[in-house]
């Protein structure tokens, strides 16, 4: 039976970007849907209204909310549209993905994370279990991703450094701000191993891209104007296009996926840009749209022997969805402690502090209780945004800040000293009540039910995110820096997801095989951040891209290995 395509991708972001690369490189033809439009480099520009305040890269929360239930006091769920709140769980939705938007620090799960279940044992409230796979079965695709993408660092000797099959980074790592340098001394005094972090951000140029222009920190929120970050786009897309065996269409949002009384998918059902339905099949289909949007689409993607929705027999797609634990933290270095020379060094912007720590990745500390799972503690810039930093001085204390106190408090902020952040990443526990199905009542523009989300957290995510957002707050204070303080909060980072699909090796408890292949469809796979059972404790996205290679080689061996030498 002759297809349309080899392979639909479904989202072209970190997930999606790795399998349409691997599989028009290897001589299949691909197909890649993507919901949003198909902005170029030169339309990325440090535009702080549109990355901080508006929804530029995002839908219209009037024609797609989500419903969001936050937990109330007693114990109840409150329910609130999108659109009537600050809650927004759209990341970036064009070409690319929410990858073009990244800060960009990478770090690697550690073996550890693959096996949490087996290494500390259960957790009363949370639905823990060991991954299919091992972190050496990763590994090599860690490795492939520094190079795909661009990976820039420096690896140094640490007690809790993750194995590596090279003995550093592909690219030399970017210019370090001088706070880097003081945390550096203010770890090794207080015992502890700062290292330097690896950014998916090119140092120098290569693969027709520039390098980082360190034209002010702007890279979170915001797209790269030089095309040093690496996004899906600019890293992957492009040159799965430039074979000329794939094809990419914005404007594209996927229906449903159509399955017949076999059970068998028969094709994509999609909306083009003018709003005409269209369709599209081939052999094989990869979900790639993130962890809410796709448990969205599997389930309305219901057919004849799929009542409950696509892949969905074991009643486990949309659950166990996974934000982010963690901490965070701030304080403020002031000038006013240095000579003139080193503050006008402290008051460059664009550079990056790259420092994180690892030293209680796992903590095995008696005052706080059992030997557990702990975290990663990165070092960061706030972000740079005069609008949105000074936006967040307007309240202080529950009272509102203006006038003549306003404008003291803003002279501190931006003209007194450097503003530092902590972010600490902890494992969010996978748990019953975080989870996401489909809203019996409410629909979007195209008539379709939109996405109820469920953001309950489990009390260990508090915990540990305390314990490691203080051990921040220490290594601020060695630096000498003020006003520090740090926190923890039960609240979901909207641009952390993953979970909704999770893999293993049986179907009674999973949703994918070890190669992320739905167990009840021979060519359905999901290869964004849905697959995982749990998150580990860095942010996701290098695990996003590793696995999706691994998926994809997975799937050039399945349709019959590479056809280049025959093209």
């Amino acid at each position: 039976m002759s297809h349309d395509y080899d392979v639909c991708v479904v989202g072209s972001g970190a997930g999606g970007s790795p399998v349409a690369l691997t599989l028009a490189r290897a001589g299949y033809s691909v197909l890649v849907l993507e919901r949003g439009p198909w902005w170029h480099t030169d339309d990325f520009y440090k535009d702080e209204l549109a990355c901080c305040l508006r929804d530029v890269y995002k839908p219209d929360r009037r024609d797609e909310p989500h419903i969001i239930e936050l937990e109330d006091d007693d114990g109840g769920w409150l329910s609130q549209s999108t659109v009537n709140s600050r809650w927004n769980f759209w990341n970036g939705n064009c070409v690319g993905g929410a990858s073009n938007f990244m800060s960009g620090f990478f770090h690697r799960l550690k073996p550890v994370d693959f096996h949490l279940l087996s290494e500390f044992g259960p957790i009363e409230g949370a639905n823990m279990a060991d991954w299919p796979i091992s972190y050496e079965d990763l590994e090599p695709y860690y490795t492939r991703v520094e190079t795909e993408v661009g990976v820039s660092g420096r690896v140094v000797s640490h007690p809790h450094a993750e194995p590596r099959s090279t003995p550093d980074f592909p690219y030399p790592p970017l210019q370090e701000h001088p706070v880097a340098s003081l945390l550096d001394k203010a770890g090794r005094k207080l015992g502890y191993h700062p290292f330097p972090t690896s950014r998916a951000i090119l140092s120098r140029p290569a693969d027709g891209r520039n390098s980082c222009a360190y034209n002010g920190g702007y890279c979170g929120s915001t797209g790269c104007s030089t095309a040093a970050k690496g996004s899906a786009r600019v890293a992957l897309l492009d040159k799965a296009v430039k074979t000329g065996r794939c094809e990419v269409r914005p404007h594209a949002l996927v229906k449903r996926i159509i399955s017949d009384a076999r059970g068998k998918i028969t094709g994509v059902e999609y909306f083009d840009q003018a709003g005409k339905l269209k369709q599209v099949d081939a052999r094989i289909y990869v979900v790639a749209c993130q962890a809410i949007e796709t448990a969205k689409l599997l389930l309305r993607s219901t057919g004849p022997k799929f009542p409950r929705g696509l892949a969905n027999g074991s009643g486990l797609v949309g659950k166990n969805l996974l934000f982010a634990g963690g901490g965070a933290g701030s304080g403020r270095l002031l000038y006013s402690k240095f000579g003139r020379e080193e503050a006008r060094k402290l008051a460059q912007t664009g550079f990056f502090i790259n420092r994180a720590l690892q030293d209680f990745y796992v903590i095995d500390d008696p005052s706080f209780g059992p030997r557990q799972k702990g975290g990663t503690i990165d070092f960061v810039h706030v972000h740079p945004s005069p609008v949105l930093r000074a936006q967040r001085q307007l309240e202080s204390n529950g009272r509102l800040n203006w006038g003549k106190p306003l404008k003291r408090i803003l002279e501190e902020q931006f003209r007194d000293g450097v503003p530092l952040k902590i972010e600490a990443f902890c494992d969010w526990l996978p748990v019953d009540d975080c989870f996401v199905t489909l809203d019996g009542a409410l629909k979007d523009k195209w008539g379709m039910p939109v996405a109820r989300v469920r953001t309950g957290y489990h009390v260990r995510n508090l915990q540990v995110g305390w314990y490691l957002a203080a051990k921040g707050a220490q290594m601020l204070k060695a630096i000498g820096a003020e006003e520090v303080i740090s926190f923890a909060s039960g609240a979901p980072p909207t641009n952390l997801l993953a979970g909704t699909c999770r893999f293993g090796h049986d179907p009674d408890t999973s949703v994918l095989d070890p190669h992320c292949r739905a167990n009840e469809l021979d060519n359905l796979y999901v290869t964004d951040g849905s697959f995982m059972p749990t998150g580990g404790s860095v942010p996701y996205t290098w695990t996003i891209y590793a696995n999706a290679f691994r998926v994809a080689d997975h799937l050039v061996e399945r349709l019959g290995g590479s056809r280049r030498e025959n093209i």
